[in-house]
Formats: C-alpha cells, structure tokens, sequence
C-alpha cells in the first residue's frame, strides 16, 4: 500500500540519488545517516520493490530506481510549485495573467518582459491574445483581460487607465514586384490619387468599437483581411500595397523584398509614427504580476512623443 509513503521519504530518495551515497544524502538533508536509511527501507516496503541496490560499496539505483526516480522528481516538483502558489496568493499575486497585445505593438518587446516575469514569478501562468484594432479596448471593456497593449488613439474609455509606452513606426510598402514598386523608386513623393489606381489591402477590425469607420484607407480598391499576418502576406506577394508596423518589415525593406510607397497622405517616405499604451480598468485588481509587466514595458519602451495632430492610419 502506498497510503504511507511520505514526502519526506521521496525527497531522501532523490537527495540519496543525486548525492551518491546515504551518508553524503545525510548530509544534504542535514539528517542522521539512520534516519536517512530508515526512511528508504519504508520507501521501499510502500512501494514494495527496492530502488537501490546496497551490496557494494556505494548504493546503486536498481532498474525499478531508476524508472521511480523521474517519478518523484515530478511529485517534489509539483508540491514545490504548489507551496509557491499558495504563498503568492497568500501575498496577493495572481494564478494567471491575461493579456491582450495589439498586432501592431512589438512583439518581440512583449516576449522580453514575459522573459523577465517568469523569471521573477514563475508560478504565474499567462494566457495572451493578439488583437486589432479596438481588440485589447474591447477586451478590457468587457473584463477578458488584466492588462491591454494598444497602438494608436482611435479609442477611450473612461473605465481605462492609459500609460504611454514607445512610438511605433508605420511604412507604406509594396512588394518589389508590384508595378507600384518602380514608380515608388524613381518618385520621391506619390500622391493620393496615383495611390487609388492600386489596390489596398486593409487590416478590418474584429472589434465593435470602430464599426463603420475606416482608417487611413486611399484607394477605392480594398481588399479587407483579418489579420496582420494574412496583410503582409498578400503585400509580400505581389497584390496590392498597404501600411505595416517598420519593427515587422525592416528585414524584408533591407533585403530588397519590400520596396517603401513615399505616400504624401502618410508624411514623409510614406512614414508615420503612432503612440502605444499599456492599459488596464481602473475598476478591477491590478496584481503584481500585471504591474510588473506594465512597469517593465514604461522602462524599457521610450516615451510617447508629445501629442500633435492626427493623420489618417490604415491598419
């Protein structure tokens, strides 16, 4: 019968292993080497085989050993993460961190401060979306999420809280195949109306909060995608032309894959820059873990420019 058996009978088991000999085991578990000793001989008797093998000098893991032996490593690790769970919730820190990223906000600046949160709370688990447009704000609006990092001032609400993280860059490119691609190339400036004879592949927003508004959308031509992804693979194939977050297309503009649409309606070199937030409901628990990531994002990302007029953004 295994009712017996005991977490402290488990952890022997592993320090004796690890260690290589009841004595050093002992002394790992600042206990006697005959309580140390006893304690694998009730091991034992629970599971009924024998995890070591003690005719030499030294014990020896026998075969059912070592198969036990990952065993109770997952049963110790499990009960530690169990003890730090019930200790940060005794602190106030959250089971789990929702999150809801903009598709235009720097993933790879998301990933680094999540880097960073697990390591500092590790029992915290995460659950992250990326959304468009008035995603993250619809999200926060209906309490589906702890935190949302959001690009742009299309929105508001009086319930969320924002903080100004970094500018991110928009560039107006095409495929360096598309027709648009050589008139871009020998023009430093293109007007909107030479724009409209092309196609324009539009992000549309899943989100409610925008219906029947467009942003930043030039030609009479669109054709409407879900998701960024699906964007910059239409636009990197050939179809038709369309703004993108620089961070997501600097590799394919210096690799000549992507050429830059210098659109007078999106300043200069068809460049703009919009603000990002990391924003959370005023009204619900802000954790730790929330707060850290916030803080991480307001250290590491520079400072919003000061605000000044909007132009139109196409997403």
């Amino acid at each position: 019968m295994l009712d017996g058996m005991t977490l402290g009978q488990i952890r022997t088991f592993v320090a004796i292993a690890d260690a290589g000999s009841f004595r050093a085991g002992a002394a790992k578990l600042l206990r006697a080497q005959s309580a140390v000793s006893h304690a694998i001989a009730s091991l034992e008797s629970q599971l009924g085989v024998l995890v070591f093998d003690r005719t030499g000098r030294r014990p020896v893991l026998t075969s059912h050993g070592k198969a036990l032996l990952e065993d109770a490593r997952a049963v110790l690790l499990k009960v530690d993460f169990m003890r730090a769970r019930a200790r940060a919730l005794s602190e106030g820190l959250e089971m789990e961190l929702s999150i809801v990223v903009d598709t235009l906000f720097p993933m790879p600046l998301v990933a680094a401060a999540l880097r960073e949160l697990n390591q500092a709370l590790p029992t915290v688990r995460v659950r992250i979306e990326v959304a468009a447009l008035g995603g993250p704000f619809e999200a926060l609006a209906e309490g589906r999420c702890t935190l949302g990092i959001t690009v742009g001032q299309g929105f508001s609400d009086p319930r969320i809280e924002l903080a100004s993280v970094l500018p991110v860059p928009f560039v107006a490119v095409v495929a360096a195949s598309h027709p648009l691609a050589e008139i871009a190339r020998r023009r430093a400036r293109l007007r909107s109306a030479e724009l409209a004879e092309h196609l324009q592949i539009v992000q549309e927003d899943p989100s409610r909060l925008s219906e029947g508004r467009d942003f930043g959308v030039l030609s009479p031509q669109t054709w409407r995608v879900s998701g960024q992804d699906t964007k910059r693979a239409l636009i990197f194939g050939g179809v038709g032309w369309g703004r993108l977050p620089l961070w997501s297309v600097e590799r394919d503009l210096g690799a000549g894959h992507l050429v830059r649409v210098p659109a007078a309606a999106f300043g200069s070199d068809g460049e703009t820059t919009e603000p990002s937030y990391v924003a959370h409901r005023i009204d619900h628990p802000f954790g730790p873990a929330a707060r850290f990531i916030r803080d991480w994002l307001l250290q590491h990302g520079k400072p919003a420019p000061a605000a000044r007029p909007r132009r139109p953004r196409d997403r």
